[in-house]
């Protein structure tokens, strides 16, 4: 039986407003679901297009107290259990502690079952959770209806930085929170777990300072590009050459948190990693 999923994220907001966060509808439906029914301690539901199987909501509550929510959420048939627990820092500092049951790594790089997306799913929905809790605007979401990959986000850096926390390695492994090994020009490696963790993915494509695009095999490639205004850039990230009846949206939410905190790294000059 595999271990419980456990994140947790800080955001610079005190309890009573991380709480508020999490429990109001209008809210909810920004950072978690497209749509979202809360009358605690009976109701919390969320659904939609950016949840995993969002055709209608799927949770009912099995605790709740001031810091502490507890739901079961069926998926793929089996009746998981999420929990989000709050730990005060202090004035200014919550952290959100969530633990998820029946994750297994092995759904999420087979596919063989939506559950396999719970690690990134929430990885993203907490890190939009923490920027909206800053006044930061948030990472695009997922459309679990659509195996159309692409989304953009818009880093007020100049373009040079941010080609840079690409595809140096250690500045990469920083802002993604996890070892990454990059060489960065046609035919080289890049290797999640770094260079020593086994097969790599082979890089394409590269134009220097703007693009780069990466074979993962079945998995499809994933391109970046980057487009300078005014100081500020523009980063569209699209992933494409899968199989579209099972699409890895597991991999897709990945990137799409890791852009998040790509976005933190290069905009924050006192920049810390979210994850406690």
């Amino acid at each position: 039986m595999s271990e419980p999923l456990i994140l947790q994220a800080r955001a610079q907001a005190g309890i009573k407003e991380v709480r508020q966060a999490l429990t109001e509808p209008a809210v909810l439906n920004q950072w978690l679901g497209e749509y979202a029914t809360v009358e605690l301690p009976e109701r919390f539901e969320f659904w939609g297009r950016c949840v995993p199987e969002g055709d209608a909501p799927h949770q009912r509550v099995l605790h709740f107290d001031d810091n502490t929510l507890r739901i079961a959420w069926l998926l793929d048939g089996q009746e998981t259990t999420t929990e989000f627990a709050l730990i005060e820092e202090d004035d200014d500092s919550t952290v959100v502690k969530l633990t998820q049951s029946h994750f297994d790594f092995a759904e999420a790089i087979s596919g063989s079952s939506i559950r396999g997306v719970l690690q990134t799913f929430w990885s993203l929905a907490l890190a939009n959770l923490v920027d909206h809790l800053e006044g930061r605007e948030l990472t695009h979401r997922p459309d679990f209806t659509s195996s159309d990959f692409r989304g953009e986000v818009l880093i007020d850096a100049p373009a040079a930085q941010i080609y840079e926390s690409l595809t140096d390695s250690d500045k990469a492994s920083a802002w993604f929170g996890f070892p990454i090994g990059i060489e960065p020009y046609a035919g080289g490696r890049f290797a999640m777990g770094g260079f020593d963790a086994g097969p790599a993915a082979k890089v394409v494509e590269v134009v220097e300072g703007n693009k780069m695009s990466v074979d993962w095999g079945p998995a499809g490639i994933s391109t970046w590009e980057l487009a300078e205004s005014e100081g500020k850039t523009r980063l569209t990230f699209v992933m494409s050459g899968f199989d579209t009846d099972n699409p890895p949206y597991a991999a897709w939410l990945g990137w799409l948190s890791g852009l998040s905190q790509l976005r933190r790294y290069n905009e924050q000059s006192d920049w810390q990693p979210i994850w406690a």
